[in-house]
C-alpha cells in the first residue's frame, strides 16, 4: 500500500509539475493584451500631461505643438485606438457615452480657432455632457480675460443618432450630429455676477454646409475617449465629476 500511495503520489507530482507552467503562461497570455492597454494609455495621458502648460486644464491642440511632437501624440494614440475594448461601442457599451468629458487635445479646426479669441480673452477648460437616454449633447466652453474683466462661456447644444460606417452592416462606432443652438454668456464682469447676460446671445447654429457632421468612437473606456471627425480631426477627452464653474 505504501509503495501503491509513493507511485501515486509521483505521477500526481509529475503531472502538477508539468501543468503548473502552462496555467502560468494561460494567465499571462490573458494579462498581457490588458497591461499593454493601460501601458500605452498611461504613455498617452503621460505625454498629454507635459504639455499642459497654462496649468488651467484647457486644451492642448497641435498647432502649439513642435510637428515631432504632433506625431508621437499622433502614432501613440493611434496605438491606444488598435487596443480599444470596445471595438463596437454604440452596440455593446454606449453608456459608457454617459456624462461629463473634458476635452484635452485636439486638432480639430473649431477647436483650434479658440487660441485666438477677441478682446483678449483666454479659453479654459471645454466640456462635453452627453445624455444617450435622449441622443443629445452640449459642448461647453468657458473663457475669461487674464485680468479678470470679463468671464463666460460659449455653449452648442446638438442632438445624434447612430449611424452606418463605410462597409458596416450595423451602426457601431460613427454617429451623425446635429447642432441647434449656440448659446454667448457673459457669467460676470469685474468679479460681479451678470444674470442678465447670461446669456446674452442665441442663435442657431449650423452645421457645414452640404453634409452632416459625424464622429467615430475610436476609443471608449470608463475614464478616457477618442474620437476622429468626419475630416480626420482628432479629439482625445478624459471623464469628468460635473461642471463646477457651470453652476458658479
Amino acid at each position: 500500500m505504501i509503495a501503491h500511495h509513493s507511485r501515486v503520489n509521483h505521477y500526481l507530482y509529475r503531472r502538477l509539475k508539468i501543468q503548473a507552467p502552462n496555467i502560468g503562461k494561460n494567465n499571462w497570455q490573458k494579462e498581457q493584451p490588458l497591461n499593454n492597454l493601460l501601458a500605452v494609455k498611461e504613455k498617452l495621458q503621460t505625454t498629454l500631461d507635459k504639455i499642459q502648460s497654462n496649468g488651467d486644464g484647457s486644451p492642448v491642440t497641435n498647432l502649439k505643438l513642435d510637428k515631432t511632437l504632433v506625431a508621437e501624440i499622433e502614432q501613440i494614440t493611434e496605438e491606444l485606438e488598435g487596443l480599444n475594448p470596445n471595438l463596437y461601442p454604440l452596440v455593446h457599451a454606449p453608456t459608457l457615452l454617459q456624462g461629463t468629458w473634458r476635452l484635452i487635445y485636439s486638432t480639430a479646426r473649431e477647436i483650434r480657432s479658440l487660441d485666438s479669441l477677441p478682446l483678449g480673452l483666454k479659453v479654459g477648460k471645454v466640456y462635453q455632457a452627453i445624455d444617450v437616454a435622449n441622443k443629445s449633447f452640449f459642448n461647453l466652453a468657458f473663457v475669461k480675460h487674464p485680468l479678470g474683466l470679463v468671464s463666460g462661456y460659449v455653449k452648442i447644444t446638438a442632438t445624434f443618432e447612430p449611424a452606418k460606417a463605410d462597409g458596416s452592416p450595423l451602426p457601431d462606432k460613427r454617429i451623425n450630429v446635429y447642432f441647434d443652438k449656440r448659446y454667448l454668456s457673459i457669467a460676470k464682469i469685474v468679479g460681479i455676477q451678470t444674470p442678465q447676460l447670461n446669456p446674452f446671445k442665441v442663435v442657431q447654429a449650423r452645421s457645414p454646409q452640404g453634409r452632416i457632421p459625424s464622429l467615430d468612437i475610436t476609443y471608449l473606456d470608463e475614464t478616457f475617449r477618442i474620437g476622429r471627425g468626419g475630416d480626420g480631426s482628432l479629439f482625445v477627452l478624459v471623464k469628468a465629476n460635473d461642471i463646477s464653474e457651470f453652476h458658479c
